[in-house]
């Protein structure tokens, strides 16, 4: 039997980023995420690695830029207000084509807001997160476990396809503590041969950079850039489904959220309604076609959020609109309750979206 230890999610992140090959991490203390710098601080310097608490969150974005230009496997970690500060380093790695896994643990917002739970950075994390057109790999853990698996998933992925993934967790998982092992993590290492790692007179220079001053040679990188896209977005899905097989009803949840609305599914089914979940573990690329195939077979979606409703839309989209979608949400670092999401349940089992 695998060996299990109890941790907490954020100190599991910064575990299984170590047994990922991870040896230099950069970052800036915010709250909920601190553990996994304070982590980093005290195990990297043991094991040859390096951990520098940067002057900022910008200058911490950029060092993250300069070590994954050099072909390491390379981390950084905060949360909300934090990562809205990195956003610019983050297009520029983009651009760039480099590698390097970043951790947002979310908090609530806008602005400041506070320091409880949250899910309203969605947007922000699958759309791009800052400017030009580009895309993350967004991978959502809903326990403890997920946040050493999937943090070791995103740097394999992160290398395999060259370009930033991202964890988007939330604050209650950051926190939690439960039992979790990392024997079955399968750490898959790649070639580097685009890195700066020094000619030794044998090669041509390497060039790592976002500039394209030609349009035409910008507008090829950026359609280039697009089929590597879309080859993960056939590829890459990710999901979870919860019940689904007779479900006339289908719950759309991701992190602690899904959590809340397991305990919900299973009181409706006590009750005789037929429902399910489908939770997204990549919410980039978005499981599109599970919800699609859902759509031909239930008549309606509840999608349950921490934040004013920013997932729906793309179960919206994703579903082509051909079944309605209610949204039961929290916000402002409130999580739903299971009684909130079974009445959205049994409102949509009425009809009333």
């Amino acid at each position: 039997m695998a060996e299990r230890v109890l941790m907490k999610g954020n100190e599991a992140i910064a575990e299984a980023a170590i047994r990922a090959g991870c040896r230099h991490y950069f970052g800036y203390p915010i709250t909920p995420q601190t553990e996994i710098a304070a982590y980093m601080a005290k195990k990297m310097p043991k094991i040859g690695g390096i951990f520098l608490q940067a002057e900022s969150e910008i200058a911490s974005i950029n060092m993250v830029y300069g070590a994954a230009a050099a072909g390491m496997r390379v981390m950084t970690s905060s949360s909300s207000p934090g990562i809205s500060l990195k956003t610019e380093g983050l297009s520029y790695i983009a651009g760039s084509d480099v590698p390097a896994l970043v951790i947002n643990v979310q908090r609530g917002g806008p602005g400041l807001g506070g320091i409880q739970p949250s899910q309203s950075d969605y947007f922000q994390a699958t759309k791009g997160g800052g400017h030009g057109d580009y895309r993350m790999i967004v991978l959502a853990p809903a326990s403890v476990q997920e946040m050493a698996s999937l943090t070791i998933k995103g740097f394999n992925l992160a290398d395999k396809y060259r370009m930033t993934s991202m964890i988007l967790a939330d604050g209650t998982i950051g926190q939690m503590m439960e039992p979790i092992t990392f024997e079955d993590a399968e750490v898959e290492t790649y070639e580097k041969p685009w890195a700066l790692t020094g000619t030794k007179g044998e090669r041509k220079h390497n060039i790592v950079n976002s500039l394209y001053l030609k349009p035409e040679e910008l507008e090829a990188k950026n359609f280039e850039r697009y089929e590597r896209y879309r080859a993960i977005e056939e590829n890459e899905p990710m999901w979870e489904e919860y019940m689904m097989e007779d479900a006339e009803i289908c719950v759309a949840a991701f992190g602690i959220a899904s959590r809340v609305a397991k305990n919900a599914i299973v009181a409706a089914r006590a009750e005789g309604i037929k429902v399910g979940l489908i939770r997204p573990i990549t919410l980039w690329p978005f499981p599109s076609k599970a919800f699609l195939s859902a759509a031909d077979r239930v008549k309606g979606f509840v999608s349950v959020e921490l934040n004013m409703g920013q997932m729906i839309e793309d179960v919206r989209l994703a579903t082509q609109c051909k079944r309605p979608v209610s949204l039961c949400n929290r916000t402002g670092g409130m999580i739903p309750s299971p009684d909130q999401v079974l009445e959205s349940i049994r409102n949509a089992q009425k009809g009333v979206f």
